[in-house]
This record gives structure tokens, C-alpha cells and sequence, in this order.
């Protein structure tokens, strides 16, 4: 998947995440490099969270 992704209705919007980015805390340094970007994981908990997944 080159990086293109389906966008869903509960992906933060650019103003959402600019209130919650300064929250979320950053990769920690000298360890394993991030797989995935803090706004994806996010996202990926919103999605969650509003399909009601078990």
C-alpha cells in the first residue's frame, strides 16, 4: 500500500490534531524507530472506539 489509505469519518481533522499533538507523547530516543505516525494511531483509536470492535 504505497501510503495511500482510505480516509474515514473518524480521522482527526488538521485543527483536531493540532489541539491533541502537544498531548501525545513523542517516540522516545535510542530505541526502535515508530512503524506507524502518533495522529495514525489516533486515528486507528477513533476508529475503534466508534465501531464498538471487541
Amino acid at each position: 500500500m504505497c501510503g495511500l489509505r482510505t480516509r474515514y469519518s473518524t480521522d482527526l481533522s488538521d485543527p483536531e490534531w493540532e489541539i491533541l499533538c502537544p498531548l501525545v507523547p513523542a517516540v522516545r530516543p535510542g530505541g526502535r524507530p515508530a512503524r506507524h505516525s502518533r495522529r495514525e494511531i489516533l486515528n486507528a483509536l477513533a476508529y475503534w472506539l466508534r465501531a464498538g470492535c471487541a
